[in-house]
């Protein structure tokens, strides 16, 4: 029987989407219709599990999932004994404190004594010890917002990622605490061919997120400035360069990485290169 990884995503939210898209991506094809709790690809050893996002931890720990995506800040409160595999780049947020608006807010001191909302006691218990804060941490599962409103408690710690929720219920953000983005996870125990399959999963998925960060640059170039343009794009190699019908000029293909890619656009075109032209990246493999 031929052996299969079984990875277990979250059934629905952003988080799910974000997680299938990549999924997808790498060329994998699976159905996930409207309430299937269970999908095979057709092209790929791998079974999905789509679960809520909070039992993902405990689930890979368990064995019963290979693999899972979940959230930095589900995996670091269930505190289950998995590995992490990699950084997956979406799903970013924030755990931070909140307060009601008109409230001033001198410091974190301002928590000393005080009664906290949320539905990460383990994070934020952490984090209060390390400060040297102490303080009643309520833990409520959803609509944590509320508590200050209802005199549950002065302030809250809960998930942001625009803060708009925060404002709508005349609430501010005083403290970020945790930083959260999707994650790779793993259990302990997978077998040589279990390792081999989430082996050439993580080569798809590289291969991905290495195209996404990247851009494909092709420019004309005088002949005498081509040194100086090879020193500001040296490639995953080097360059590209092939001449041109017209004399003395050549044309330059490189890579350059998203996060510098205007800082050297500028710094090209001030070197002599003309025509640049900018193409997205599918997939890069190195």
């Amino acid at each position: 029987m031929e052996q299969i990884i079984r990875i277990a995503v979250q059934k629905s939210g952003r988080l799910s989407d974000d997680s299938l898209a990549l999924i997808k991506e790498c060329g994998i094809k699976f159905y996930n219709g409207t309430g299937k709790l269970k999908s095979t690809s057709t092209n790929f050893p791998i079974e999905f599990l789509f679960l809520r996002d909070d039992d993902i931890p405990g689930y890979v720990a368990d064995g019963v999932a290979d693999l899972g995506i979940v959230g930095e800040n589900e995996l670091v409160e269930k505190d289950k004994d998995v590995l992490t595999l990699k950084k997956l780049g979406f799903s970013k947020c924030r755990l931070s404190l909140a307060i009601p608006k008109g409230q001033d807010y001198p410091g974190l001191e301002f928590f000393q004594g005080k009664n906290i909302a949320t539905s990460y006691p383990k994070i934020l218990g952490d984090y209060l010890t390390s400060k040297g804060i102490k303080a009643d941490i309520h833990e409520i599962s959803g609509s944590v917002e509320i508590a200050p409103s209802i005199g549950l408690a002065e302030g809250i710690c809960d998930i942001v990622s625009s803060g708009s929720t925060l404002m709508m219920n005349g609430l501010k953000e005083v403290e970020e605490i945790f930083k959260s983005e999707a994650v790779l996870i793993s259990n302990h125990d997978l077998n040589e061919a279990k390792k081999s399959i989430v082996d050439k999963l993580l080569f798809r998925m590289n291969a991905v997120q290495k195209g996404k960060i990247s851009k494909y640059v092709l420019m004309n170039v005088p002949n005498e400035a081509i040194d100086k343009i090879i020193k500001l794009i040296p490639g995953m190699r080097s360059p590209t360069i092939l001449p041109l019908a017209q004399e003395g000029w050549s044309s330059v293909h490189s890579v350059l990485n998203e996060d510098t890619f205007w800082e050297h656009i500028e710094e090209l075109r001030a070197a002599g290169a003309e025509g640049i032209l900018v193409v997205p990246i599918e997939k890069m493999i190195l």
